[in-house]
């Protein structure tokens, strides 16, 4: 997998406390490591300060897990992410989550609508965001 075409990339641990019934990663688990990408690819991109510092930022809408293999204690995954598209309102952010021999354990999709929690409303997907995820992801949309 080109790390250029999913440019952002996540390190994690795995934790017993992750562990299901049968001893492998719960799928619970496997939307955390999502999540804690999802939010490093909106830190890499200024998402996070901006949201803060206007109130205008990302609401999930949907969050789809196509599990692949399983994952298991003691080990370590690889979270690489990308945007997938920028809409109007929306944009999605895929992920694939490896294991410890970089096979792919799970493939997601992040769709997100930008939203002005000030007036409870969504609003056009700012421009200095999509510029610099182009600068970050080296292509256009």
């Amino acid at each position: 997998m080109s790390e250029l075409y999913f440019p952002v990339k996540l390190e994690l641990r795995i934790d017993w406390s992750e562990l299901d019934y049968f001893g492998h990663v719960n799928n619970v688990s496997f939307f955390k490591y999502i999540q804690a990408s999802r939010v490093n690819y909106w830190e890499k991109i200024g998402l996070t300060k901006s949201h803060l510092e206007t109130q205008i930022g990302p609401m999930l809408a949907s969050c789809k897990c196509d599990f692949k293999l399983p994952l298991f204690f003691p080990g370590q995954v690889q979270i690489f992410s990308k945007v997938d598209y920028i809409k109007n309102t929306s944009f999605s952010i895929c992920h694939k989550i490896l294991n410890h021999k970089g096979e792919i354990a799970a493939e997601a999709a992040d769709i997100m609508v930008m939203y002005d929690f000030n007036k409870n409303e969504k609003v056009v997907f700012p421009k200095d965001l999509k510029d610099k995820i182009e600068v970050l992801e080296g292509r256009s949309f």
